[in-house]
């Protein structure tokens, strides 16, 4: 196949509310409406729990919905093809679909594998006579594993349905179908047909980057007026891809359920929420709800192999509740290890007397520092901080901003954060001076930190200058600078120092592994060539030194106290990396 250009060639919409977190409909959370929306799928089933209707509860689930579903084929299939097919009489699909409607107001319908031309028209003279809301299509033809999973001659069944509903997302082989021609090669091959899909039928239509080239595997909105909304998502090189059709779809059926449902409770609006259906669906809505459904799916791929699903020999499942789980142990209220341990895994206290006996072992080793530690104290630090940095590198968050595909959103949320932080970071550092035993340490963490803030600052207002903020510190912004403030103030000067270290040192040590991926055309490529400068480099190593020095003349109590908080600020730079990912993500 010829390489899919890294963009669509088009103009994409900007969706409103633009702010991170400024707006219910502009995040990424669960959604902040009073209701969750109802979401009906209507759809074949998969056995093995990967496709189908088993997918789309899944889905529906963790992008915020209340799933329900009405089975159009009972499907004999695994992860590595289709065995038998079985369509259960059309009374009983009617039937369904009254219980269905009878009883709960749906908010919106995601309608996967029909299988044959009655069923299509069936299903077609229902939604009809009960409209909903939000339709999306998943125009189900052909399988993952190559099996036919709707009649040929029900193609053009499936045709007349596409101008009924809201959205439709075709693969690439079912876009050509649709529109009658050969499978596209290229992305501007697959919109030049998705455009003219949409045209002709006023329905917005979904090109799926997944089955073309190029490290760009998003996903496009193309709507009826020949606009269009981008989703970047870098490609995975991944098996675990079994159902990922209807994933995404009845996801974007519940997130732009969400959309209606967030319009319908607006201040200001008059209707009551049940009476949502009277609203209309905006490209702003789609390109919200894309981006979201886009990068959630995104998560579960990545996830999939983990599952361990499947022989191994077709394509697995992907993780539907990565996100979730993520989210969870994000949300972990227990004390954190290192302020619990008071003996080592050999059963010697944990009492300060030497470098050995001062925190437990991590599990994971830390490597070597580019800035080396000053001595047998802050050695022993960085050792038992390993388990820490190794998630730290390990983050979406710093991998994406390494190799060049951090989303906007999220490097603003971050910046705007830590603008904030350095904010009360800089108090903090005031404090720790008029706190400090010599004037060669007052000097440093009142001047030398002052000139590394001072730079980062600039930078700040440049990058910031056109981009909006959110207005106050997030929790963990909060949580770490009250954090560092409390420890300078309030508690031994070496308790101070351990706690304002790692912002020096895991910083410059992230630095120096990300500048290692930074060129000329990288997208942040001023902001990582900051921290790969001499000059920070040589403040990282004077705070290393009095660092050490304090821990020399401590008692071995507040040695203790002081390598703990010297942890605990190892925790909470992971979470500040991290928070824009829960926040938005």
């Amino acid at each position: 196949m010829a390489e899919q250009p890294t963009a669509p060639a088009c103009a994409p919409t900007t969706p409103t509310n633009p702010v991170p977190g400024a707006s219910t409909c502009g995040t990424h959370g669960a959604p902040q409406t009073s209701r969750v929306p109802r979401v009906l799928s209507i759809a074949g089933t998969d056995p093995s729990g990967g496709a189908g209707i088993q997918a789309d509860l899944k889905s529906i689930t963790a992008s915020g919905g209340y799933g329900m579903c009405v089975t159009t084929s009972l499907v004999a299939q695994n992860t590595c093809g289709v065995r038998e097919v079985f369509t259960p009489p059309l009374e009983f699909l009617t039937a369904q679909l009254a219980a269905v409607f009878d009883d709960v107001t749906v908010d919106a319908v995601k309608i996967g594998m029909l299988g044959d031309a009655d069923t299509i028209r069936t299903v077609r003279t229902w939604l009809s006579e009960h409209p909903v809301p939000v339709v999306v299509l998943d125009p189900v033809m052909i399988a993952s594993s190559g099996d036919r999973l709707l009649q040929a001659e029900a193609e053009q069944a499936l045709r007349d349905l596409v101008p009924l509903v809201d959205v439709i997302t075709p693969n690439i082989p079912e876009l050509a179908v649709l529109c009658e021609k050969e499978p596209a090669q290229t992305f501007d091959e697959a919109h030049e047909q998705a455009a003219n899909l949409a045209a002709a039928t006023g329905t917005t239509v979904i090109v799926k980057g997944g089955h073309l080239c190029g490290q760009d595997a998003g996903n496009t909105a193309v709507f009826p007026d020949g606009t269009c909304a981008h989703v970047r998502t870098p490609r995975l090189e991944s098996r675990n891809t079994h159902g990922t059709g209807c994933s995404l779809s009845s996801s974007l059926a519940t997130r732009l359920g969400v959309e209606l449902l967030q319009h319908a409770e607006a201040p200001g609006h008059t209707e009551a929420p049940e009476h949502a259906a009277d609203q209309q669906l905006t490209s702003e809505d789609t390109h919200r709800a894309l981006q979201w459904s886009t990068r959630w799916l995104h998560e579960s791929i990545a996830a999939g192999a983990g599952l361990q699903v499947g022989s191994g020999e077709g394509h697995g499942p992907v993780d539907h509740a990565a996100r979730a789980r993520r989210l969870e142990a994000a949300a972990s209220a227990y004390p954190w290890h290192h302020l619990l341990a008071t003996t080592d895994s050999e059963g010697n206290a944990l009492d300060g007397t030497s470098p050995e006996r001062l925190l437990p072992v991590s599990p994971v080793p830390a490597g070597e520092a580019v800035v080396k530690p000053a001595g047998p104290w802050t050695a022993a630090l960085w050792a038992a901080g390993g388990e820490t940095w190794r998630q730290i590198l390990d983050l979406p968050f710093v991998r994406a901003l390494g190799d060049g595909t951090l989303d906007e959103d999220l490097f603003s949320f971050y910046l705007d954060q830590d603008a904030l932080y350095l904010r009360d970071y800089s108090r903090a550092l005031a404090t720790l001076s008029a706190r400090a035993d010599t004037a060669e340490a007052q000097v440093h963490w009142a001047a030398g930190a002052h000139e590394a803030i001072a730079a980062e600052s600039q930078l700040h207002e440049g990058w910031l200058a056109n981009r909006a903020r959110l207005g106050g510190p997030s929790p963990i912004t909060m949580g770490y600078t009250n954090f560092l403030r409390a420890s300078a103030a309030g508690d031994d000067y070496v308790v101070g120092a351990a706690a304002i270290l790692p912002c020096y040192w895991l910083y410059e040590e992230v630095g120096a592994v990300l500048s290692s991926q930074n060129h000329a055309d990288h997208p942040y490529a001023e902001w990582l060539s900051m921290y790969g400068g001499e000059e920070f480099a040589a403040e990282v190593a004077r705070s290393l030194a009095e660092v050490e020095r304090a821990f020399e003349t401590a008692s071995p109590a507040q040695r203790v106290r002081a390598a703990r908080a010297y942890l605990s600020a190892c925790v909470y730079e992971r979470e500040f990396f991290d928070q824009a990912h829960r926040a938005l993500r």
